[in-house]
């Protein structure tokens, strides 16, 4: 399902956050987020998934206003995983964590049903915890938790799944099995990546956002020039698409003066 972001405008406390945003993010794609820290990043997601409404502009997921649907119909279109995403865990099994993903496609006084049950055993399946969903969530490491949140959010079987920093504080090789994981889903992805080097071999496109606003946005290396790369990140750097199809990022030892 198509994502459209149509001249946002965000103000906090009086004090504007993010300027006249627009993007799209395909049916099927995955595009990545980046920017410097403040550059409004995780803001804009908030406004995506429905969790901080806009001052102007309009989020729409497929063809429908999000702030058109209620809070449950718009959490079965879109899921969320999020840098503190481990609330209401505290005590649970990773199947129950993973089950946690059913709740807005339940009534007030749902139960599962079997529909319920396939989703969670798919997302467990497909994020590889099997072996672990009878151990207590707190007791993981953070690439298990990782899988677990993101399983979690497959639960749900969502239209467009929405990252926020979902491969901080984790090993290299955690992150890349975490970044195969989510290419093979095929949902429509929009994901904030702070590693410019994750986010080019992941995404489809990127969008660059800086003081609030959209300076970049398109294929990698259209986005990640040199001068892109100088004039908002603050440093030299190149970017190429190497024969094994990966694009990388090299960085000069020298900085900016």
């Amino acid at each position: 399902m198509r994502l459209t972001v149509d001249r946002l405008h965000i103000t906090l406390d009086r004090r504007p956050i993010l300027h006249d945003v627009s993007l799209e993010v395909r049916e099927g794609d995955i595009v990545g987020l980046v920017g410097p820290n403040g550059s409004g990043k995780s803001t804009l997601l908030r406004a995506v998934y429905r969790s901080l409404r806009p001052a102007g502009g309009v989020v729409r997921v497929g063809d429908d206003d999000v702030w058109t649907l209620s809070a449950r119909a718009a959490a079965r279109r879109t899921a969320a995983v999020l840098q503190d995403s481990t609330g209401h865990t505290a005590g649970l099994s990773v199947a129950e964590t993973v089950a946690l993903g059913r709740t807005p496609h339940h009534g007030l006084l749902g139960r599962d049903g079997t529909d319920d049950r396939e989703a969670v055993d798919d997302a467990i399946d497909r994020c590889g915890v099997r072996a672990l969903a009878e151990r207590e969530y707190a007791s993981l490491s953070g690439g298990e938790r990782q899988r677990v949140l993101l399983a979690r959010a497959l639960a749900q079987r969502p239209r467009l799944l929405v990252l926020d920093e979902l491969t901080n504080h984790l090993d290299i090789r955690a992150r890349f099995e975490l970044l195969d994981l989510i290419r093979a889903t095929g949902t429509t992805t929009l994901a904030v990546l702070h590693d410019l080097d994750l986010a080019a071999r992941l995404c489809d496109h990127l969008v660059v956002l800086a003081e609030g606003t959209v300076v970049a946005a398109g294929p990698v290396l259209d986005v990640l020039t040199p001068d892109t790369l100088r004039e908002v990140f603050g440093v030299r750097a190149r970017t190429e698409r190497h024969a094994d199809g990966v694009t990388r990022i090299s960085y000069a030892a020298r900085p900016l003066d």
